[in-house]
């Protein structure tokens, strides 16, 4: 059920089936009809109808006869994304590393202390979402909107590859031995070293995320 908040209902209709698109929830291939997600989510078509078409801009789903078919992130998709995160990622990374002031290294450290806590438990899905917190303040720290838009929406579209890497204990431990890594290398000034391990992570995610697909 869909909770009344000051986020436009389409919005929030949107939010939750993107996030069930890309979770996996949906499941590529699956058919979705305005009538039945109307149902699950306790609203009028309307919303859903919105929300469907946006979606469909995105290409994560497209219409059939039958409804509208979950198309979710293919393997193509995702090699595409890591070569803009290859590019991209690296610049975002540097320039945050010469923007960032005290107040936002500490919340980048806040971060990454948490991940930290949850690694050592296991907890996959904990160590996602603030892998995508750790990203995300790095993004706005560029000082970039370009880049911070580009970057941040294609972190969120791996959100499922990144989970299920991160299942496996020998790379959650790395992922975020890798950002405290970066963490430092952020702190210190050293451009070069900043540069160098934030390639070093991206490749050590593409490459997990790929042999997991």
């Amino acid at each position: 059920m869909i909770e009344y908040k000051t986020l436009s209902l389409a919005d929030q209709v949107y939010d939750r089936l993107e996030q069930g698109i890309l979770s996996g929830v949906y499941p590529v291939g699956e058919v979705l009809s305005e009538k039945r997600l109307a149902a699950e989510l306790g609203v009028s078509r309307t919303p859903i109808r919105e929300a469907l078409s946006r979606l469909s801009y995105d290409n994560l789903i497209k219409d059939t006869p039958q409804g509208s078919e979950v198309l979710g992130i293919s393997k193509d998709d995702v090699e595409d994304m890591f070569l803009v995160k290859k590019k991209l990622e690296v610049i975002a990374t540097v320039r945050a590393a010469a923007n960032m002031g005290e107040a936002e290294l500490s919340a980048l450290q806040a971060v990454l202390d948490q991940q930290e806590y949850y690694s050592g438990k296991g907890d996959a899905r904990k160590v996602r979402d603030l892998d995508t917190e750790f990203h995300d303040l790095i993004y706005a720290g560029s000082g970039s909107s370009t880049l911070q838009s580009i970057l941040s929406a294609s972190h969120h579209k791996l959100m499922k590859f990144r989970r299920v890497s991160l299942e496996n204990e020998d790379r959650i431990m790395a992922s975020v031995a890798e950002h405290r890594a970066i963490f430092e290398a952020m702190k210190s000034g050293d451009k070069k070293s900043v540069e160098d391990l934030m390639k070093a992570h991206i490749e050590n995610a593409y490459d997990s995320i790929m042999g997991g697909m």
